[in-house]
């Protein structure tokens, strides 16, 4: 193997342990608590099997004859089966789709998730907003936790949250890559994500600090949102349509 060939295969060994650094990385603290907790009741689920298995065992052992040192092996690989089947559920990565229809309470955190995932694909630019973006729904989370899902607001927040922001990265990532470099009704593909990202890092942030000062009325009649929304992106305007 040449220098040259060296090199190309040591930078793409370092690109492809950046981009797992950066799909491993959170963007706030909300997705963080959503892993922990279902962690926290995996574990749980584990020690309750666990527990379960060792009182019968010793139930057994007690009433009908003692385990013995057979009795003790199967006692112990009856415990990691136990564990590896109550203890392999993945955490349920939200789709798209999903989000719209997600628990307020979670939405913030559930979006937060949904971003790290594209946050890879997106350019430079982009990920340093979608992390400000992760900033604004962490302040924007705990209004959530107390937000009357009838009210107004809390609908406006859904198409927000929920809706508007993953189909802007979405929208942005079915173009082809060849073609987010190209200007098209004066803009980049590139340019048009960068400025949609800005737009809703301010609304979200605006929505939290209305939401926080009882604002709901405010909150609700608000309908500039996403000015910029898919031109370019997504829809006739795409060049990727």
């Amino acid at each position: 193997m040449t220098m040259s060939e060296v090199d190309k295969v040591r930078m793409s060994a370092a690109s492809a342990i950046e981009r797992s650094r950066e799909r491993r990385r959170p963007i706030g603290t909300k997705s963080v608590a959503l892993r922990r907790q279902h962690l926290y009741k995996k574990l749980g689920r584990v020690l309750i099997a666990g527990g379960i298995v060792l009182l019968g065992a010793a139930l057994f052992g007690a009433l009908i004859q003692p385990l013995g040192f057979t009795g003790l092996l199967a006692l112990f690989v009856l415990l990691i089966g136990v564990a590896v089947l109550f203890g392999r559920s993945p955490f349920p990565e939200p789709r798209q789709a999903d989000l719209p229809k997600t628990d307020l309470k979670q939405l913030a955190g559930r979006t937060e998730i949904w971003l790290e995932a594209q946050r890879p694909a997106l350019p430079a630019p982009a990920r340093t907003l979608v992390d400000g973006i992760g900033v604004q729904l962490d302040l924007l989370a705990p209004q959530l936790q107390t937000l009357d899902p009838s009210e107004p607001a809390a609908a406006n927040i859904r198409k927000l949250v929920g809706e508007d922001l993953p189909e802007l990265v979405a929208g942005y990532q079915r173009i082809p890559t060849g073609l987010r470099g190209e200007a098209h009704a004066g803009r980049t593909p590139d340019e048009t994500l960068v400025g949609g990202l800005k737009m809703l890092e301010a609304e979200i942030g605006s929505a939290a600090r209305s939401l926080a000062a009882g604002e709901l009325d405010k909150l609700a009649t608000r309908e500039r949102y996403l000015q910029l929304k898919y031109q370019g992106i997504d829809g006739e305007d795409s060049p990727a349509s």
